[in-house]
C-alpha cells in the first residue's frame, strides 16, 4: 500500500469528538471535556485567521474547544495535526498553488515553534511568510 500524502492525511473523513481528557498533559487535567480536532478542523480555523494576525497554538486549542463546547482541545491530536496541514499546504504550494490559496500556517507556526524545524518548506520559509504579513518571528 503507498504511504499517504500529507495532503491525504489533511482529508482524512474520520470525525471530531468531544470527550473526558484521559490524563494530565500540556496544562489539560483528566476528566476535563476535551475535543478530539481532526486535522481539517484546524485547517478551516487557521485560513479564518485574516491576514497579519497570528495567535499561539495554546490560544487556538483554546479557541477550537470553545467553538465546540469542550473546556480544552487535545495538545497531542492538535501537534501531529498542525505539522499535517503545513505539510499539506507546503505541498500544494510546490505543485503551483499560490500563497493566497493555502493554509497560511505560518500564522500559528511560528519559525521558533518545535514543529516548524521538521517541516518540508523550512524555516526560512515560515520566516518569510511572516515578514510579508508583518508578523514578529
Amino acid at each position: 500500500m503507498p504511504k499517504k500524502s500529507w495532503t491525504d492525511k489533511l482529508n482524512d473523513p474520520t470525525p471530531p469528538s468531544v470527550k473526558p481528557a484521559p490524563i494530565d498533559i500540556a496544562g489539560m487535567r483528566a476528566g476535563e471535556i476535551m475535543l478530539v480536532p481532526t486535522p481539517r478542523l484546524i485547517d478551516d480555523f487557521i485560513r479564518e485567521l485574516p491576514a497579519g494576525r497570528d495567535m499561539d497554538v495554546r490560544a487556538m486549542r483554546k479557541a477550537l474547544a470553545a467553538q465546540h463546547g469542550a473546556e480544552v482541545t487535545c495538545p497531542i491530536y492538535t501537534g501531529f495535526h498542525l505539522r499535517t496541514i503545513a505539510e499539506a499546504a507546503f505541498e500544494a504550494h510546490e505543485r503551483g498553488a499560490p500563497l493566497a490559496e493555502i493554509t497560511p500556517f505560518w500564522r500559528v507556526i511560528d519559525s521558533k515553534s518545535p514543529t516548524a524545524s521538521r517541516l518540508a518548506c523550512g524555516l526560512a520559509f515560515i520566516r518569510t511568510q511572516r515578514k510579508r504579513e508583518g508578523l514578529v518571528p
